[in-house]
């Protein structure tokens, strides 16, 4: 029962019948301690349902609930480590051990999704986390987020695997289990896949089925042609599935003068992933196929414009909207000010933005890395003042472009993608291009972190897929 205790001091009742999904992991997350990165309400950073939103539009959830792969991919998301499992891909001992392990242990909790009915109980599909294992009588305690219809229970670990190992109609697949944990260290990313725009099935579809294919089907004599296959079939708007992350918060009692070391930490850490990217091989290709076929950025991708959009989307999660229609630009000008780190090398630079939040305005501001001059790539110079150096930058050397978007994407595909290469040295070479052990430290968690989203995003599309191949046959 060691997890029970955990548990139970963030356990809540699911805001909507559709919700269990959602609660379960606002359960878990919280328990777990997981930073949101935003605050709640007031000066508090605590998860609610509202900020689950990144994988599936909360009306959708409203409305049709939520997949298995979906609150994995959630929980990933924001912040967590995820081990998900199908029934049908495991064993009741194997599910035994991980219920034994998650009731021993406060870090590690088991979230379980099982068809109700198995379990004599009214609905269908369900999730909620399990708050303790009995070893001698072999039962398992659910908490039930639906705490309307059913207090916490025990249930026989056997029936219970039973009702997880069931098929989900709305997907065809299995039900299943997951562990979820604390990351070891603070999340802190500069890139991540978003499947919140509809544009993203077509990216991922592309990407992972199509890109194989068509690799197997040319001769290839250089790895400039590889890249130049896989990117110049390229879906549109690639920005609409990875992105890269602002830090925004609301402008308090004037402009920022300092940030604190958390900031500080975060934001060199961001500078110093984007200085490692820029001098990999796979940037150096996208620059040249960019180059080579006149591939000109989006006109709405500079900085001033990425910022405002950034603070118009904080503002709204600020006020607790979860529409950005409702979010105004008041006024579209973006100042700029250099701001010294607290206790810690580097600047940053803080841009602010009025907006206009169902009537109320808002300042909010933008905390945008400084790239150092060290490996001064991608444009900028640096001059000396007083003996010390002052970097001035080209606007791209402050945030992620169209090229590096491509570039990290490249690196983060799995390396199954490049298994069909028909030469022997052109696949080594890519291989060696792309190999996440070649990469720096801080560059490789990153390229980590976006191939295990890509991973959890797969599932979801192929789900949906299923799910729409249901329906089609349904209809006819």
């Amino acid at each position: 029962m060691n997890g029970f205790f955990k548990l139970v001091s963030t356990f809540q009742t699911q805001a909507e019948p559709a919700y269990c999904g959602l609660t379960t992991l606002v359960v878990v997350l919280n328990a777990l301690s997981v930073d949101p990165g935003r605050r709640w309400k007031g000066p508090w950073r605590w998860f609610d349902e509202s900020m689950l939103d990144c994988c599936e539009p909360l009306e959708n959830v409203k409305k049709n609930g939520i997949t298995f792969s979906k609150v994995s991919c959630l929980a990933q998301c924001a912040g967590a480590s995820v081990q998900a499992f199908r029934a049908n891909e495991s064993s009741l001992d194997s599910f035994r051990s991980f219920v034994e392990t998650c009731a021993s242990s406060e870090d590690h909790h088991l979230v379980v999704s099982y068809d109700r009915q198995i379990l004599k109980q009214t609905g269908t599909g369900h999730f909620s986390p399990v708050g303790g294992y009995h070893r001698h009588k072999d039962m398992a305690l659910i908490l039930d987020v639906a705490r309307f219809k059913y207090p916490p229970h025990w249930v026989p670990l056997s029936l219970l695997w039973e009702a997880l190992n069931s098929v989900d109609e709305a997907t065809g697949k299995s039900r299943g289990f997951m562990m979820i944990t604390k990351r070891a260290k603070p999340t802190c990313f500069l890139f991540t896949l978003s499947c919140k725009d509809q544009r993203w099935r077509a990216m991922c579809k592309y990407l992972l089925e199509e890109v194989p294919h068509l690799l197997k089907s040319r001769g290839f004599t250089t790895v400039e042609e590889v890249v130049y296959t896989v990117f110049g079939s390229l879906p549109a708007d690639v920005a609409s599935f990875v992105k890269w992350i602002v830090e925004v918060k609301p402008a308090v009692n004037g402009p920022i003068e300092k940030v604190d070391r958390d900031e500080t930490e975060r934001l060199l850490y961001k500078s110093k992933v984007l200085q490692q990217l820029r001098q990999t091989r796979a940037l150096a290709l996208i620059t040249k196929w960019m180059e080579q076929n006149s591939v000109n950025s989006p006109e709405d991708e500079s900085l001033q414009t990425a910022i405002l959009q950034a603070c118009c989307q904080g503002a709204a999660a600020f006020r607790g909207s979860n529409c950005y229609s409702n979010v105004k630009c008041f006024k579209k000008d973006v100042k700029e000010s250099n701001v010294t780190s607290n206790g810690a090398r580097g600047e940053a630079v803080v841009m602010s933005s009025r907006v206009l939040v169902d009537g109320c305005e808002q300042v909010i501001d933008a905390l945008v890395p400084k790239r150092p001059s060290s490996g001064n790539v991608g444009g900028g110079s640096v001059l000396q003042q007083d003996g010390i150096d002052q970097v001035t930058l080209e606007e791209d050397a402050f945030h992620p472009t169209t090229r590096d978007l491509l570039a990290v994407l490249l690196l983060a595909l799995p390396p199954s993608t490049w298994e069909q290469i028909p030469d022997l040295s052109i696949h080594a070479e890519v291989s060696r291009i792309v190999s996440r052990k070649e990469l720096p430290h801080e560059l490789q968690l990153e390229v980590e972190h976006l191939f295990e989203q890509a991973f959890f995003v797969s599932r979801s599309c192929t789900e949906e897929a299923l799910t729409e191949e249901a329906l089609i046959e349904t209809k006819n």
